[in-house]
């Protein structure tokens, strides 16, 4: 028995000195082989539990900053799932413990400090492709209500307006434009921005672009028109329709000084991000009538209300809560993509299985950045000597309380099969590389909704 005890000790200290540098110590025993995955703010996983729970155990946490996040998920947590209402800052990144990738359900990753997860160690990604029919198809539907007014003509029938006689409609309609022969400016083509050049020219739009990014022959290949600069695009377009991410340089984009240069009475439509719109210059536009009227899914602070903030007064504006990505069918797609991500981090290699990295550059630039497949580590780290694990399933972890306290044991679903994913020890902050690399000219790409 005393030979038996002293060969697992000896292993023991095998496998520490083996995964040194690779997670941080674990005070209370060894690592648990059911890597923990923690939906930051949300509370329903049903779509990811049966992608997931034979490899992990699940948690939700419906918070709406990391100081809502209960110390538990903060410190064990391998994996993170997030929707756009919480903001990961380098501060916030800090507060985890044992993170080592970050999903975001949907496309956009502005609330993300992509290259602070880098230097931590932890890799980000997305699902760039669930919801391009839906943003698309909502974005065309801003622009037609734009032209043929029908929000005004609802609201006015509301109200009791009458339209029987020529002279009635006339002053309900008043506004109303013809569609074919109009010039489309698009800001970004990416998969967005061309699934709407596609439908606008269905409609009679003449479409033109301005997108610096995109390699010389794509105008060629969908039959579009492209601008050199963003004034040529703003002077030469009756609409224009933003279809780009959000990063450092282009926040404001529409501003005070690009309005001016766009054509007196263009309309605007934005269902990309609220911060490529400066509102205080729109709004200040559409009282005067430079800017005809404007069509907004996104705001600078959401969730948006017309009670507050320099749009409330603003004329010939139409306003929807961020929800042109949303369909139930794209709502389900990204969430099993965005599982399917996490789970490809647990079984595989970080970042080289990740399907959808957008902080790769980084990662590999990173001075520290362990390159190590979790899974063949060691076999002991797939559960051999595990001291007590998570119950499989789905857990809540709310700011008051541990998981299985009561309440907060949403669902356990039962199953045996555990895989590890050594959670890594965040290196030190590393400085961001100085010249710009791929995954930085990745990021300021505009032509990813």
């Amino acid at each position: 028995m005393a030979l038996m005890d002293k060969h697992k000790q000896v292993k023991r200290q095998r496998l520490d000195r083996i995964c040194e540098g690779i997670r941080p110590p674990i005070l209370n025993g060894p690592m648990h082989p059911r890597p923990l995955v923690a939906l930051l703010d949300g509370r329903d996983c049903t779509v990811e539990m049966p992608i997931l729970k034979d490899v992990a155990t699940v948690a939700f946490c419906d918070a709406q900053s990391t100081q809502e996040i209960h110390e538990k998920v903060l410190n064990e947590a391998v994996g993170a799932l997030l929707y756009h209402t919480i903001t990961l800052s380098r501060d916030d990144l800090d507060k985890f413990k044992g993170l080592r990738v970050i999903v975001r359900i949907g496309s956009g990753f502005d609330n993300v400090d992509i290259k602070a997860a880098a230097d931590l160690g932890i890799a980000v990604c997305n699902v760039p492709a669930s919801s391009v029919e839906e943003t698309a198809d909502t974005s065309l539907c801003l622009i037609l209500n734009l032209y043929r007014r029908v929000t005004w003509m609802h609201q006015a029938l509301r109200e009791g307006t009458r339209a029987s006689s020529v002279e009635q409609i006339r002053e309900v309609a008043g506004g109303a434009a013809r569609i074919r022969g109009e010039t489309l400016g698009i800001i970004g083509l990416g998969r967005v921005g061309q699934a709407v050049a596609l439908r606008a020219k269905a409609f009679g739009f003449g479409v033109i672009f301005y997108d610096p990014y995109l390699p010389d022959g794509v105008e060629r290949s969908l039959g579009l028109q492209r601008m050199a600069t963003l004034q040529d695009l703003l002077i030469h377009s009756d609409c224009v329709s933003l279809h780009c991410s959000l990063n450092e340089h282009n926040h404001h984009l529409i501003n005070d000084f690009t309005i001016k240069q766009m054509r007196q009475g263009a309309f605007l439509v934005n269902t990309s991000r609220g911060g490529l719109v400066d509102e205080k210059a729109l709004a200040q536009a559409l009282k005067e009538g430079r800017i005809r009227g404007a069509a907004l899914d996104v705001h600078e602070t959401e969730p948006f209300s017309f009670s507050t903030g320099p749009l409330k007064d603003a004329p010939n504006l139409i306003c929807t809560p961020h929800t042109s990505w949303y369909s139930e069918q794209a709502s389900v797609e990204a969430r099993e993509e965005a599982a399917r991500e996490v789970r490809r981090a647990i079984t595989g290699r970080i970042p080289d299985s990740l399907k959808n990295c957008v902080n790769k550059e980084y990662l590999m630039a990173a001075s520290q950045w362990p390159s190590m497949e979790a899974a063949t580590v060691h076999p002991e780290l797939n559960g051999a000597s595990a001291a007590y694990r998570f119950p499989a399933g789905l857990i809540s972890v709310a700011a008051g309380g541990l998981p299985g306290a009561g309440a907060g044991v949403e669902a356990l679903v039962a199953g045996s099969l555990a895989h590890g994913i050594a959670p890594a020890s965040h290196p030190p902050h590393a400085p961001s590389p100085g010249q710009p690399t791929k995954a930085e000219a990745d990021r300021d790409i505009p032509s990813d909704q």
